[in-house]
């Protein structure tokens, strides 16, 4: 046994004494009866269970683990593996009927090789259920003797039964020791993306877009935000199944139908695909593809999905740095000429060589937001401050009214390997005809405490706790963004812990908000 995983062989004289692959058992038998063919019955005598989030952490790194196998799969490619697995086993979960066993567990006196071929068939058909997704476009590539363990590690817990915060905060924790690195700029912290969509938070009737979404960070939260929305909506959810169909279709039809994410990194696509099915649904809208190319491009991979002037709020962390050469890059003549543009000495104007992404993406988010539609989008300070740089400048004032911009720590990505010292711009999206205004206020501020340092440690200051009976709390945290409140449950050994409910009018949030009602105390 280590941790949540239990392994039982049959030593009996019909084994050798070495064998630890065919004389694998289900279960231990009782009182000297049989051995169970299966263990885990759904809604039997012994069922799946939902775990914490610290269990939940710890089996997705013991599985990678076993993928990675010190190096024979390259750590993407682990993770890739994991997630097909992991898809398997919430499908099963999904279609289990009652008194029969899950398919996803390991049989008594099953090999490896019975095992991977009962698992790869479950897996390739739940596959071409979601071709239209392009989620899973491959089988599974592990060898019988890698995938083994891996159900063993996964077999005992209920994945679509387990918390969905818990689910999220695992698969943050886990993914953002993955995409340190090379891949850090696939990933953003979870406090910068809360506070982002609570600044800017979408309603149901949003079409909402990530033009750079990674890992489906900001989609995910959006998500949990009209999802924490519909359970205000309809308070009797759990209760009333007539209620409970109207929760359901509340926050599933936003998903479906409004929340949109392009990746340009295909199996960093396939990660937040991954993500949206761990949180239900979305996964279909997000596509593999670059956000800068030509708007018909888009059209030929979903017709009507992309169009520009149809977005009501962009919430992105776009890439940056990287210098786009315009020769090799023909569609980036449906940017705007005066940004693809330098004046010379003599004051003549003449096509720019290359352009900055962020820039790019800047112009692309103004294409694809309708008019006063808004945008959250972290940009390089350099962006705000150079002097090289005023001619963006004056094309944001004048195509966008700002509404703030935080001015993020040195260390807000740093634990990610990125340095770039940034700042998150809210931005509303002018009318054609419209001019900036000499007295538009713009909302200025600059937290320290994000609730995390440069080593990704959570600096959270716990400001009060309140009980609830024997093992079960709330706490209330704070940072200098806003304060949370988060739920413990203490069952058996394992602590569970629920969402993390942001307080509204609290930190930052609470001072944008009194800065919307009225600006002037702020300029005194």
């Amino acid at each position: 046994m280590a941790g949540a995983t239990e392994r039982f062989f049959d030593c009996t004289d019909k084994y050798p004494i070495l064998e630890r692959e065919a004389n694998i058992i289900s279960d231990l038998p009782v009182a000297y009866g049989n051995v169970p063919e299966y263990k885990f019955v759904c809604k039997g005598k012994l069922d799946i269970q939902s775990v914490s989030k610290e269990t939940l952490i710890a089996i997705i790194e013991k599985c990678h683990d076993a993928l990675w196998g010190g190096g024979r799969l390259s750590p993407t490619a682990a993770f890739g593996e994991l997630c097909k697995l992991i898809f398997a086993k919430t499908c099963d979960e999904k279609e289990a009927r009652r008194n029969q066993p899950y398919e996803f567990q390991i049989r008594t006196h099953e090999t490896p090789s019975q095992l991977s071929e009962r698992i790869r068939t479950l897996y390739d058909r739940h596959r071409k259920r979601e071709r239209d997704a392009g989620v899973f476009d491959e089988t599974i590539k592990v060898s019988d003797a890698m995938l083994s363990p891996v159900v063993s590690h996964l077999q005992s817990i209920n994945l679509n039964g387990t918390e969905l915060d818990t689910k999220g905060v695992a698969f943050e924790r886990f993914m953002g020791k993955f995409l340190k690195g090379d891949f850090g700029q696939y990933f953003t912290p979870r406090e910068v993306i809360q506070f982002a969509v609570e600044m800017f938070p979408p309603n149901v009737h949003d079409r909402v877009l990530d033009p750079a979404c990674g890992s489906g960070g900001f989609l995910l939260h959006a998500l949990d935000h009209i999802r924490r929305e519909a359970s205000t909506e309809f308070p009797d959810w759990e209760t009333d199944t007539n209620e409970g169909v109207k929760h359901h279709r509340y926050w599933h039809d936003f998903a479906q139908h409004q929340l949109f994410g392009i990746e340009i990194n295909d199996e960093i696509a396939r990660v937040a695909k991954m993500n949206m099915i761990l949180h239900d649904d979305g996964h279909t809208n997000v596509i593999g593809e670059d956000a800068l190319e030509v708007f018909a491009r888009f059209d030929v991979i979903r017709a009507g999905q992309f169009k520009p002037d149809t977005f009501d709020l962009v919430l992105t962390n776009p890439p940056f740095g990287a210098q786009v050469n315009f020769l090799d890059r023909p569609y980036l003549n449906e940017l705007f000429p005066e940004l693809g543009e330098v004046e010379d000495a003599k004051g003549r104007r003449k096509g720019r060589k290359n352009q900055k992404t962020e820039i790019l993406f800047l112009e692309r988010v103004h294409q694809f937001l309708r008019e006063g539609g808004r945008a959250a989008i972290v940009l390089p300070d350099g962006i705000l401050t150079n002097s090289s740089l005023g001619y963006v400048r004056d094309y944001l004032l004048r195509a966008f009214q700002v509404r703030a911009v935080i001015s993020l720590p040195q260390m807000a990505f740093a634990h990610y390997g990125a340095g770039v010292k940034s700042s998150l711009v809210f931005l509303e999206k002018r009318d054609e005809n419209e001019t900036p205004r000499d007295d538009e206020a713009i909302f200025m501020a600059a937290p320290e405490n994000i609730g995390y340092d440069a080593t990704g440690r959570k600096t959270w200051k716990l400001i009060e706790r309140e009980e609830h009976g024997p093992g079960a709390w709330t706490e209330t945290i704070r940072c200098d963004l806003f304060d949370a409140r988060i739920r413990y449950d203490l069952k058996g050994s394992e602590v569970f812990e629920g969402p993390r409910e942001v307080i509204p009018e609290t930190g930052l949030l609470g001072e944008y908000a009194k800065f919307c009602r009225d600006a002037t105390p702020f300029f005194v």
